[in-house]
């Protein structure tokens, strides 16, 4: 299931995970995707919304907000994406992964220096982006660490001109994404995904 809206950019910030940089979703079934209105260009600016939560009021909450993965630990951020039920991914297929990530927002606890928060994006850099890894720490759930990832994640995109923003989830969390500014089947356009099933005989 294709989802696709108009999204608004809050902060003006364009980034860029540099190959060099040393670095410590699974695709799900539904397909979504946000865009600008048709009227935008690849170089159109945004109006500023405001965020549900302050970088301000994370930092009171003894949260600190990055944008590179720098002091991100990948044993850490398994143990996350195992929480919430992915499988275990190999550490140095992670680190290939980030290398070729575009753009991530993730939370760390301070008192722990653990993430517990993720969001990142792959694509051309001009046009699409899709979104990957959406994963709070479930001990963090429910006091808006997803939205706050997920507001800037699609912010730094749209700062840089890309308008076309989907990501892949399962059916029960489309609530989450909805309040965001994706919608289901945009103009009746389906996502398929590549499967490698064995065609059954007739």
């Amino acid at each position: 299931m294709l989802l696709r809206g108009t999204a608004f950019t809050r902060l003006p910030t364009s980034l860029h995970l540099p190959a060099t940089t040393a670095y410590r979703h699974h695709p799900h079934s539904l397909s979504i995707s946000a865009s600008a209105s048709a009227s935008s260009s690849s170089s159109a600016t945004f109006p500023a919304a405001a965020l549900s939560i302050s970088d301000a009021e994370l930092e009171s909450r003894g949260f600190a907000l990055h944008r590179d993965a720098a002091s991100l630990d990948l044993d850490q951020l398994n143990a996350v994406f195992v929480a919430v039920g992915f499988p275990r991914r190999d550490p140095g297929k992670i680190r290939v992964a980030l290398e070729h990530t575009d753009a991530l927002v993730w939370v760390q606890q301070r008192r722990t220096e653990k993430p517990v928060a993720f969001a990142r994006a792959t694509g051309d850099g001009v046009f699409n982006a899709i979104i990957w890894d959406v994963v709070v720490d479930p001990s963090f759930q429910g006091i808006g660490l997803g939205k706050a990832v997920m507001e800037r994640l699609v912010d730094d995109l749209l700062a840089r001109g890309i308008n076309n923003i989907a990501l892949y989830s399962e059916p029960r969390v489309l609530g989450f994404y909805r309040p965001l500014g994706f919608v289901a089947d945009p103009d009746g356009i389906r996502g398929m995904v590549y499967s490698r099933k064995p065609k059954r005989k007739k």
